[in-house]
């Protein structure tokens, strides 16, 4: 898809398509919009009068011009209320703009910018129309044998009629969005693979690709590396599977005169039958998406290193399957993590926690100052926050605060959980330092605190996406499967960390 912004009168720009936002309970006060709807023979105000409930979120209504104006169709987009209108919605907006424009069978495919009044949210407006544009033309069909009827907009143009947005400024936002889209688009890719595909090789190829690509350092830690750290903990969830796990490390130094370096930690389960501590049969189809929190991170660090921004991050994520056999770990094994905690597997199901401890430990072992593990972790999250909003989990408020800022500026929800020295009780062993799972009560927490004991000092926020991973419908800018939800979060956190 080719996207670009151009100045342009409304009525000549060249396209399948032309879409026009309108709030409700407002009239035409755009000079180019009245414009448009002059030529248009009035057409526009008539449907605002005779349709009032055509400018609802969401709502959208074709106008066929009949060779009145260049465009062959104009779109009017329903913005809903004035006052309730975010940068968020706006991408959601712009993700269902294009998908009614797919549906009358268009190609290219203009809108305006819509929604705001000065410079500022002129540009922020702009990145959000086109992070929707891409993100809504997203379609996963690698494994439909046709695609013919697969609909697909191959160019758009953003129209400037906005003087505070600038042609040099707006295209470089483009780019800049587009990279950001494509990176979220990568990381549902990963995720909407099936598990014989996306296996720990595979997310290391991936992972080689992206660092070939775009010129970041790789590390891919085999067994016997693994074994040689002392990492039991992740080893331990890899015995029963016949994959072999593998431990990435991608680099991004992107500011030598920084001692400062972030740790983006990703769970990578492959496929998580649940071991021994079987899941059940209904539903274990979607076990494929628990290595989302690994995904979301190589698609952070696509994006980061091709934005070229001055901050030190280290991805790393742990790669296995959780698979019952012979070999499995088993309810009430004794294990020892790679900082030598001791830790009593009461449910083998509680594999995330296991791999991440040894992932936040590595972290710590590589000089990270500041931590962040993304994972699948808990049904519990689930339950706690639905499929609306991630679990967030931390040691240290000011370091959690900055993360909670960057997604509510990127559009993905979070909501912090406490941590109080009360959970602590249900993790503890009588056998060993920790035990792998605290019961039902509160399980999202004791589990995210389990994580916190291998963080130690370090300032450290767990990020629990069991959630939010995937939708199982299409709605605003995600399509059924995966949403790609964190890479945006780490991006923003990554653009706020430059020193300025």
């Amino acid at each position: 898809m080719n996207i670009a912004m151009i100045p342009e009168s409304l009525v000549h720009v060249p396209c399948d398509t032309l879409v026009i936002g309108h709030f409700e309970n407002e009239s035409i006060s755009d000079t180019a919009v009245a414009e448009l709807d002059q030529a248009l023979a009035g057409q526009i105000t008539t449907l605002l009068s005779t349709q009032p409930s055509c400018v609802e979120y969401g709502k959208t209504t074709v106008i066929y011009t009949l060779n009145q104006i260049v465009p062959k169709s104009v779109l009017l987009l329903g913005l809903g209320k004035k006052q309730k209108i975010t940068n968020d919605r706006i991408r959601a907006l712009s993700a269902i703009a294009l998908k009614a424009a797919r549906q009358i069978r268009s190609t290219t495919l203009a809108t305006t910018i819509y929604a705001h009044d000065n410079g500022q949210d002129c540009v922020a407006a702009a990145q959000a129309i086109v992070e929707g544009i891409i993100l809504g033309n997203y379609q996963f069909n690698q494994y439909k044998s046709n695609t013919a009827n697969s609909d697909t907009i191959e160019k758009v143009l953003i129209v400037q009629h906005d003087t505070s947005l600038t042609l040099e400024l707006g295209n470089a936002e483009i780019e800049k969005s587009i990279i950001i889209g494509k990176s979220v688009n990568f990381a549902r890719d990963l995720v909407n693979h099936p598990a014989n595909y996306m296996t720990p090789s595979r997310m290391a190829e991936e992972a080689s690709f992206l660092a070939e690509q775009y010129g970041m350092d790789l590390s891919v830690l085999e067994f016997p590396d693994i074994e040689s750290l002392q990492m039991n903990a992740m080893l331990a969830v890899a015995q029963g599977s016949e994959q072999p796990p593998k431990l990435i490390v991608l680099k991004h130094m992107g500011d030598v005169t920084n001692n400062e370096v972030i740790a983006f930690v990703g769970k990578g389960i492959t496929f998580d039958s649940g071991g021994i501590s079987l899941k059940p049969g209904e539903g274990m189809q979607d076990m494929k998406d628990d290595m989302g929190g690994g995904a979301a991170v190589l698609g952070a660090m696509a994006a980061i290193a091709q934005l070229k921004l001055a901050v030190n991050i280290i991805a790393i994520i742990p790669c296995t399957e959780n698979m019952p056999s012979g070999k499995a770990l088993k309810p009430g094994d004794v294990i020892t993590s790679m900082d030598k905690k001791t830790i009593e597997i009461i449910n083998t199901d509680a594999e995330g926690r296991l791999v991440l401890a040894d992932g936040v430990s590595y972290a710590r072992y590589l000089g990270a100052t500041k931590i962040i593990d993304l994972a699948t972790l808990t049904g519990a999250c689930v339950v706690a926050l639905g499929t609306i909003t991630s679990g967030v989990l931390t040691n240290n408020d000011a370091w959690c605060q900055q993360v909670l800022d960057a997604a509510e500026q990127s559009g993905e929800k979070m909501w912090k959980l406490p941590n109080h020295d009360d959970y602590f009780e249900q993790i503890k062993s009588t056998i060993a330092d920790l035990k792998n799972s605290g019961g039902r009560h509160a399980g999202a927490i004791t589990a995210g605190l389990f994580i916190a004991q291998f963080a130690a000092e370090t300032p450290w926020v767990h990020i629990d996406i069991a959630g939010t991973v995937t939708t199982p419908k299409d709605t605003g800018y995600n399509q059924a499967g995966a949403t790609g939800v964190g890479v945006r979060t780490l991006i923003r956190l990554a653009e706020t960390l430059q020193k300025r």
